[in-house]
């Protein structure tokens, strides 16, 4: 590998052939002219060119010397700009593309929110939402810039921030039996219900805490997405188990009736994770940000917290039956 000169002279390159002589480059630079003279000296050994040679009581440029002062005080700009902090991000203007991983639950009740806030605030933003599924937490080093939802243990350089937890209801088609009911935890265990799985796992918490009383519950269908789970309450008498938040966006939109349900469920944690390579990346900052916003707005949970953690080992798959 060819030795690289040294940078330190390009700031002196340039004010020697800005300025046309010692003298006025000295002054720029705040350093002696003796000093600049020894410098440029450097510079003639390291270009292969005189740069300025005697004219009259003055000095003229080289052809050389004329040549390379565009491309001396371009190359210092961007220097200068690659070293500085980045700029104020301007909204209006930025133009990005976002891949954002994530189940429904999460698309349909802040992705629909995040979108709307995007075409408000960042026109020129573009969005790409995936679904969840048994990916790899490594997808988040080049594939994905978000990975919103339960997350297990992750590697060492992903990056996650607690969004908030959310706890389940039980959602029913309006015009059905039961309703207006207020469930009993015998009278939920009786109905048939619908659960929402990527692998058709039918037991969960719910059965432990059920059988804790005594009872059993019938699963009539599992769903992969809790979207198709309300759609299947639509046709049947069961309950279909989705997050809360989930519940009252779908009842927005269908005839639907969100009910308690009757045990002591432990909330799920739900957090958003990044890649460090823009941990630092002021647009990627303001997505965070904005989605941390719109769950805090939304009350989609309380948030346990802010601060950034790392995790060290890889995210297990993970399952949303309940």
């Amino acid at each position: 590998m060819q030795q690289l000169p040294d940078m330190n002279l390009l700031p002196s390159l340039d004010a020697l052939l800005r300025a046309g002589s010692v003298a006025g480059a000295a002054a720029e630079m705040r350093i002696s002219p003796s000093a600049m003279s020894r410098t440029l000296g450097r510079l003639r050994r390291v270009v292969g060119d005189e740069l300025l040679v005697p004219s009259g009581r003055g000095l003229v440029l080289t052809p050389r010397a004329r040549e390379l002062r565009p491309r001396a005080e371009a190359a210092l700009a961007s220097a200068l700009a690659a070293l500085r902090p980045p700029t104020e991000l301007e909204l209006t203007t930025l133009q990005r593309e976002f891949t954002i991983r994530s189940n429904d639950g999460v698309a349909v009740i802040f992705g629909s929110v995040l979108t709307e806030r995007v075409m408000r605030e960042a026109p020129r933003v573009r969005l790409r939402m995936l679904p969840e599924g048994d990916e790899n937490p490594a997808d988040l080093r080049d594939l994905v810039d978000l990975d919103v939802g339960q997350m297990g243990e992750l590697p060492h350089d992903i990056r996650t921030e607690p969004l908030g937890e959310y706890g389940y209801v039980a959602v029913a088609r309006a015009d059905g039996p039961y309703a207006d009911e207020r469930l009993t935890p015998e009278r939920f265990a009786a109905l048939p219900h619908i659960t929402v799985t990527r692998r058709g796992r039918v037991r969960s918490v719910v059965d432990e805490r059920l059988a804790e009383l005594g009872l059993t519950r019938d699963v009539l269908a599992t769903a992969p997405t809790y979207t198709a789970a309300c759609f299947f309450a639509l046709r049947s008498d069961a309950l279909a188990l989705v997050p809360r938040q989930f519940a009252l966006e779908a009842a927005r939109a269908m005839p639907l009736a969100v009910l308690d349900i009757p045990l002591d469920l432990p909330a799920n944690p739900f957090v958003q994770a990044w890649h460090v390579r823009v941990d630092a990346d002021p647009a990627h900052r303001w997505l965070r940000g904005a989605l941390a916003e719109i769950v805090t707005e939304l009350g989609g949970a309380e948030r346990p917290g802010a601060r950034p953690h790392r995790k060290r080992t890889p995210r297990p798959a993970h399952d949303s039956a309940i």
